[in-house]
């Protein structure tokens, strides 16, 4: 999903949105590489070296990667979805507007 959350964070740069990360890559100097290579300009978290079984994906309930979580200006979860870019820029949009509309 990089290519795709790149092209969010360009696209509603001026707007009140802001993604979040969590990387299960189990080596942490590999997955630093990685970012770099595949330009990730937002934060991200490491969900530890057990990779998709860390603490973050329990805490969350992340059953499949990647899982898409929407979180609305009230802290809210307004979605949980797994990938489909599609459903998640139009869900995106619509939560954007409602932000600033306040």
């Amino acid at each position: 999903m990089y290519p795709h959350e790149r092209s969010l964070v360009e696209r509603l740069k001026d707007k009140p949105f802001a993604l979040v990360g969590v990387n299960s890559d189990t080596d942490k100097k590999k997955l630093k590489e990685r970012m770099e290579k595949e330009k990730i300009t937002w934060r991200s978290f490491w969900n530890g070296p057990e990779g998709t079984n860390g603490p973050i994906a329990k805490a969350w309930n992340v059953q499949a990667w990647p899982t898409v979580y929407l979180i609305d200006a009230k802290g809210i979860i307004r979605s949980k979805s797994y990938g489909n870019e599609k459903q998640l820029d139009r869900q995106l949009d619509e939560l954007v507007k409602e932000a600033e509309k306040k």
